[in-house]
């Protein structure tokens, strides 16, 4: 926190703070909720998160404890409808106080609950499926919680803040039973958006003229759409994640945000500069140990003069800019050939988690073939070392001859026989269905890139979870990250944009665009040289200009110097700390505390 900020002060004295996400990871909020937790708790008093209760999970994260009086008390009113609730802590940094809310015996009343929500907010659901109706029921259940806690508190200055549709119906059903609690409610992507974006549609070209229900209908997602909307007229603060989510929810579903929560990081948790310094030597080493089996025997290049870049995220080709990516990618290719340095070499990474059937046989050959000639070396170092100092001292020349053996010769050239291959190396690390149909590997062939020799931009699609143990690169998303120098997120779709974030904590330079919440935010802060986050403009702008613009950026990285790459990864390091929840959370207090003013 800046020395000179003063922050603001929480009204409320008592605060909840409900997701789907809550003890139940599937997305970007889980990471959201998670990483501010403890700076929450420090800020208010009483502070409780609530989410939906499934045992296997539940099992892992939550620590159950005896509940408070007030608690336990709203507990078995919620009992006698059949509802369990669960309480104890979460097992996060901060440990904050969770309520967990079994809903399952609510499932018989989901008719009823829908019917509910179509008289008082006209939200046709009918024929809304299980992936609307469930979170409803549990939206429902949280509502009934907050009734029963507010009769056991008593008069109390009360707030709960809702994310997501998935349980801002909650805010509708308090407010049906006449409830005092105070609502909160944040869009952190609007359902409507992201089904513009998702089908293709050019979601920011349309919105002057967009009528925002019948293109829900068009769709077919106007009971996510509807509910979203009466949340967000329905609750006393509403907000949004970024200016561009509050610009597409000012269009979409017709109110302007009264305040911009963004998304920060627990700074605390990753590692100091000094540290993010080593560890890219070592997780640089073992991402060029896995490029040494998977290039190495088709061709050779110097990985010493190799950049290597990465691309992560959901697999949402044109939402997270893979189309935008591959077409620069290709004219980056191009332009280094044009330029004829034979050594500079890019590889990049794209880490997009696929449905997949394992790991290709021929590269787990490889590796094998590549960990036996290192064993072998190794096996064989200290005579080698003893040669070599031998021949020194009695001032020999020193050959190949003099240093190894006939036998070791011998036996390295019938390893490197084995470990050469024929043909182009592959584009893809595992076995994907339809492979050749995959809109990423079909995207890359017609670009051109194919992995030839005289390719200057080198591609390796793995669509993994990085955690360490996905039989290859086997580094965690945090290390893999470290050993690279770029992140590339140039997104068409992105509210606000973790990943570059992320990359740029872990002292790696990134490049975002200004159609994301994070790059908006962070353009203004940029350094006027070495910025260590670049800001790609997107909005308003050709497609041909856009992905010329990029190819001229990344061309412009493959150039400087390594002592300038060192100052990019600073500046990177530097402007994640703006990003610090220590800085963001009064924003959520200002969120509250307008609620209950209101």
């Amino acid at each position: 926190m800046a020395k000179d900020k003063k922050q603001v002060e929480p009204s409320a004295e008592y605060l909840y703070e409900v997701s789907w996400e809550v003890c139940n990871k599937v997305g970007g909020i889980h990471t959201v909720l998670k990483s501010k937790a403890a700076v929450m708790k420090q800020r208010y008093r009483h502070y409780t998160l609530i989410g939906p209760y499934f045992e296997k999970k539940a099992a892992l994260e939550l620590e159950e404890q005896v509940p408070p009086k007030d608690v336990a008390k709203a507990f078995k009113a919620l009992a006698q409808e059949g509802i369990t609730c669960y309480y104890g802590i979460w097992q996060i940094k901060g440990e904050p106080a969770v309520i967990l809310i079994d809903f399952t015996k609510l499932k018989e009343q989901k008719d009823k609950l829908k019917a509910e929500l179509w008289k008082h907010y006209k939200v046709d659901s009918l024929n809304a499926g299980w992936d609307y109706e469930e979170p409803v029921i549990f939206s429902a259940a949280v509502a009934k919680l907050l009734a029963a806690l507010e009769n056991s508190l008593g008069k109390k200055r009360l707030v709960a803040h809702f994310h997501e549709w998935m349980t801002g119906a909650g805010i509708l059903f308090l407010k049906n039973v006449g409830s005092s609690f105070r609502t909160v409610f944040t869009t952190h992507a609007t359902m409507l958006g992201r089904a513009i974006c998702g089908s293709g549609e050019p979601l920011y070209e349309m919105l002057e003229h967009i009528n925002g229900t019948e293109e829900a209908y068009k769709h077919g997602v106007q009971a996510k759409h509807l509910t979203e909307t009466a949340c967000a007229h329905t609750c006393d603060t509403f907000t949004t994640v970024s200016a561009i989510t509050g610009m597409e929810a000012e269009k979409l579903l017709g109110r302007k945000p009264d305040v911009l929560v963004l998304n920060g990081l627990d700074v605390e948790r990753f590692p100091t500069f000094e540290e993010t310094s080593i560890k890219h030597l070592t997780c640089r080493e073992e991402l060029r140990r896995f490029l040494t089996y998977y290039f190495f025997p088709y061709y050779l290049f110097p990985l010493e003069h190799n950049l290597i870049f990465f691309i992560t995220g959901r697999y949402e080709f044109k939402n997270k800019g893979l189309d935008l990516t591959i077409q620069a990618l290709a004219r980056l290719n191009e332009l280094l050939q044009e330029e004829g340095d034979d050594k500079r070499t890019v590889s990049v990474f794209f880490w997009i988690p696929m449905e997949h059937a394992g790991v290709k046989v021929e590269l787990l050959e490889n590796k094998n073939y590549h960990n036996h000639i290192t064993s072998y070396i190794h096996y064989n170092a200290d005579n080698i070392l003893q040669k070599v100092l031998y021949d020194f001292l009695a001032q020999k020349d020193v050959t190949g001859e003099t240093l190894f053996t006939k036998e070791f010769l011998k036996e390295m050239k019938k390893d490197l026989l084995q470990f050469k291959r024929q043909g182009n190396p592959p584009l893809c690390t595992n076995y994907l269905p339809n492979e050749e149909q995959d809109e990423t590997i079909a995207a890359l062939h017609a670009a051109g890139l194919d992995n030839r020799e005289d390719d200057r931009v080198k591609v390796i699609v793995q669509p993994v979870y990085l955690d360490g143990n996905d039989g290859l690169v086997n580094l965690p998303y945090y290390d893999a990250i470290a050993g690279t120098h770029l992140g590339l997120f140039p997104s068409y779709y992105e509210p606000w944009g973790y990943t570059p974030l992320e990359t740029g904590a872990m002292g790696v330079a990134a490049l975002t665009t200004d159609l994301a919440g994070f790059g908006q935010f962070i353009e203004p802060h940029l350094p006027e040289e070495n910025a260590g986050i670049t800001v790609l403009h997107r909005l308003g702008r050709k497609r041909e200009e856009v992905v010329e613009d990029f190819a001229k950026k990344l061309l412009e990285f493959t150039k400087i110097s390594h002592t300038d790459r060192v100052q990019h990864k600073i500046a990177a390091k530097e402007l994640s700390q703006l990003c610090d929840w220590e800085e963001f959370v009064d924003n959520y207090i200002t969120a509250h505390n307008l609620a209950l003013q209101r």
